[in-house]
């Protein structure tokens, strides 16, 4: 197929090579603009498998609460702030 659109294209080496980069390159542009954004919203790349709501630091799971400062609760060696009880 290649070599018949080579034969097909007028003019020396020189001028067929530019028009086969220029038939290479509306082609890509082509594929970029019009092909692929019709066909995104039918492809499975954007589908998550994993639910994610209720996963994250300080939330408990299943409630989508996060803390505000997942690092304050609990550590080993740090002093509490005065009045925090206990």
């Amino acid at each position: 197929m290649y070599g018949l659109i080579w034969r097909i294209l007028p003019g020396p080496w020189a001028s067929k090579f530019i028009m086969a980069v220029g038939l290479l390159a509306g082609a890509a542009a082509l594929l970029w603009f019009f092909a692929f954004p019709a066909i995104s919203p039918h492809m499975p790349f954007n589908d998550g498998a994993v639910d994610t709501q209720g996963v994250g630091a300080g939330g408990e799971a299943g409630t989508g609460e996060v803390s505000e400062d997942p690092g304050a609760e609990g550590l080993s060696g740090e002093a509490e702030a005065p009045g925090a009880g206990g």
